[in-house]
């Protein structure tokens, strides 16, 4: 990768300005948006460029420049109209009208080879009509932050949005009390879609029904357009949200995340992760973990998440009860835990080497490995790697060889919920066929790599960048997150 200031560019050759961008949101009319421009930045450094989402846009990596990058979605040449949308959201409880995307804008749509609509969204690109007395401008560490969640989590099998590039700016910020300013940078963010909860809500706050039911025409034509011909496609549409969203935070709650702000404005209409500010990884299991240092109750903390989102699902149920009978709304949204357990419940079971199992079993050791996590406190993704990591055969002989050539789980007798736990784990290996052994091993393989990105980690790789402007062990890092190593 050339990270180099770019020089007089051609603009007619660059391959993003000639993707088939559609106008489908802007086709809606100025009611949900406003046109803005971008920052003039005095530098342009590209530092990621996400080469695995191009074959997405139909484009070949090896003939995409670092040029390319840099004048699409640092310069912002050559593409029109540029949309700040407008939205309103709860925020830590409260209902905030002064909202909208106030360093960002929607780039353009595209239509990807899956045939599915994508949005290009901008964070870091200057002020809006919404940046509230801020300079609508992202630090360098929050552009890398973002990046590395992104991919971290989609390759933790989260449905989230990625970052498609990141470019240092070369404009000085000036953040808190900080005695000197910090480097700048502009990110470009793919995502299912721009509207948010509080897109909705904004609409309800000024009783504008006949455009709540407009936004929601084109949700449903867009990205639920297998209900669109549907005689009940609204409530068909938010009981689908109900379980996009459900299952979504039983990925996160499976992946050991926190995004640390669920307020109605960071919730995607598609069910889609995005946006991701104080985030963190939990350490140990602790369902009071805090993330955002400014979460004072711990409202967002992270076993909080699953009751947030339900909550989100509930408050959006009035900007859209001008559509949609709210009993039906209601009775689609009291399957939320049904189909929270279901996906919390597979995904932990493949963090453990299983597939499926009875429910008896499931029930069983999912309860004793969230008991021996909390009462150990030992690290939540350590174990799940050291399981991976010293998984053998042996194990289906007798309990006490289960993890014994493991250092950080207990000697036998020292924890009974963790004794018990093995005795469990030994039967379920033995009710499988011995040729079952290797998938078994694979299983924990795949779900449970040993790179995490808990908070030294990024700390370290920022130290790197911020004193010696090196980024190679970000590169590694993920490099390391995209193998799943």
């Amino acid at each position: 990768m050339t990270l180099a200031e770019t020089p007089n560019y051609k603009n007619s050759s660059n391959p993003f300005l000639s993707l088939n961008y559609e106008s489908a949101l802007e086709s809606l009319g100025d009611d949900y948006y406003d046109e803005v421009g971008a920052e003039e930045f005095p530098q342009h450094l590209l530092r990621w460029r996400n080469d695995a989402l191009l074959p997405r846009l139909g484009l070949d990596p090896q003939v995409v420049k670092d040029e390319d990058f840099i004048i699409a979605f640092g310069k912002f040449q050559g593409r029109k109209p540029l949309l700040a949308l407008r939205y309103h959201g709860y925020q830590f409880g409260e209902y905030n009208r002064q909202l909208g995307d106030g360093r960002g804008f929607l780039y353009g749509q595209v239509r990807a080879t899956d045939g599915e609509l994508y949005d290009f969204g901008t964070k870091g690109t200057g002020r809006t009509p919404y940046s509230r007395g801020g300079d609508g401008m992202l630090t360098l560490k929050g552009g890398v932050r973002e990046v590395l969640a992104a991919e971290a989590l989609h390759h933790l099998g989260v449905r989230t949005s990625r970052c498609l590039s990141m470019i240092e700016t070369g404009l000085p910020l000036w953040r808190g009390d900080e005695p000197s300013p910090t480097r700048s940078s502009v990110m470009i963010r793919m995502s299912s879609s721009h509207i948010r909860f509080g897109t909705f809500e904004r609409l309800h706050y000024f009783q504008r029904p006949d455009l709540t039911k407009k936004l929601l025409d084109h949700v449903i034509e867009q990205y639920y357009q297998h209900l669109s011909s549907e005689e009940d496609k609204y409530v068909l549409f938010y009981a689908e949200l109900v379980k996009r969203v459900a299952e979504l935070v039983a990925q996160w709650m499976a992946a050991g995340f926190c995004h640390a702000v669920l307020n109605t404005d960071n919730m995607s209409i598609t069910g889609e992760s995005f946006d991701y500010g104080p985030y963190a990884f939990i350490p140990t299991y602790n369902p009071s973990f805090i993330a955002a240092y400014f979460d004072y109750y711990g409202r967002y903390c992270y076993g909080n998440q699953p009751s947030i989102c339900h909550l989100n699902l509930q408050m959006l149920q009035e900007p859209l009860k001008a559509i949609i009978d709210k009993g039906e709304m209601e009775a689609a949204l009291e399957r939320f835990d049904e189909y929270y357990e279901a996906e919390y419940s597979s995904l932990m079971l493949k963090k453990l080497g299983f597939e499926d199992l009875p429910y008896p079993e499931t029930v069983g050791l999912l309860n004793l490995t969230i008991e021996f996590l909390k009462e150990s406190q030992v690290g939540y993704h350590q174990f799940f790697y050291e399981m991976a990591r010293t998984f053998s055969s042996k194990w289906r002989d007798e309990p006490g060889f289960v993890m014994n050539s493991s250092d950080i789980v207990p000697v036998p007798g020292a924890s009974i919920i963790f004794d018990n736990w093995c005795i469990l784990y030994h039967k379920i290996l033995n009710d499988f066929d011995c040729n079952r052994t290797n998938v078994i091993a694979q299983t924990l393989a795949v779900h449970n790599p040993k790179t995490v990105l808990l908070r030294p980690v990024i700390e370290s790789i920022w130290e790197a960048i911020a004193q010696e402007d090196n980024w190679q062990p970000f590169y590694e890092l993920i490099q390391a997150i995209q193998s799943s190593k």
